[in-house]
């Protein structure tokens, strides 16, 4: 392959952490498509800085949308994967349709993929927002995380969870979205939207029989989906 050739195949990859978590979630994934030849950025959304600030605590999900929207912006020319995993589903989405530069490619790592006027809370499940009850009873502006996870995880701000987002149709302008559905959790909220887009021409869609954490427990199959190297 010519320096040409490689360099028409880099993309870069702005990948989106989920609830409770920051950019380094991603970091074996970053590492692993930058060794590829790829541009790889994580982004770790406000209120989820390893020092918190306090402003960070009144983040909502517009907040979090642009700071990515700036990451997009800084992209520069070529194509760029915007991938999102668990909440980071709706900051992608709204990103992608605000977004001057559409990215090429959306992918939601079993992530939710909201429509206009949906909420975190209204698509979660109950276990998820019974977490989000116990988890805001310190200060009611931020959910805690589950005791004994990863100590890397910071509270999440409340009101990114409850804000509805609003949709235009810039999403009609992204060239290809993708679905990894992770079927291996009992407690995943994400089987009603996996049903309803696995026939939906527009989309692909990936079937992994593994836990939430895809890029910890299936990185072989994320990074071939990712790099459309995927049989």
């Amino acid at each position: 392959m010519t320096t040409d050739e490689r360099k028409e195949q880099r993309r870069t990859f702005v990948l989106v952490p989920g609830a409770w978590h920051g950019a380094w979630v991603w970091d074996g994934m970053a590492a692993r498509l930058r060794e590829a030849g790829h541009r790889a950025v994580a982004v770790t959304l406000d209120g989820l800085e390893p020092e918190p600030s306090p402003e960070g605590a009144a983040a909502n999900l517009d907040t979090h949308i642009d700071r990515v929207l700036a990451v997009l912006d800084s992209c520069g020319p070529g194509p760029v994967t915007l991938c999102a995993h668990s909440y980071g589903g709706f900051v992608a989405a709204g990103a992608a349709d605000r977004a001057a530069r559409p990215p090429e490619r959306l992918v939601f790592c079993d992530a939710f993929v909201p429509a206009d006027g949906d909420s975190w809370w209204d698509l979660a499940n109950d276990h998820y927002r019974d977490r989000i009850i116990a988890g805001a009873r310190a200060d009611g502006r931020t959910a805690a995380p589950s005791p004994g996870t990863d100590p890397r995880r910071r509270p999440h701000p409340v009101a990114s969870f409850l804000q509805r987002l609003r949709l235009g149709d810039g999403m009609d302008r992204v060239a290809r979205r993708t679905l990894v559905h992770a079927s291996g959790w009992a407690a995943t909220p994400f089987r009603p939207q996996f049903e309803r887009l696995r026939t939906d021409p527009r989309w692909e869609v990936h079937d992994l029989p593994v836990g939430h954490a895809v890029y910890d427990e299936a990185p072989d199959d994320l990074f071939a989906v990712l790099t459309d190297s995927a049989r």
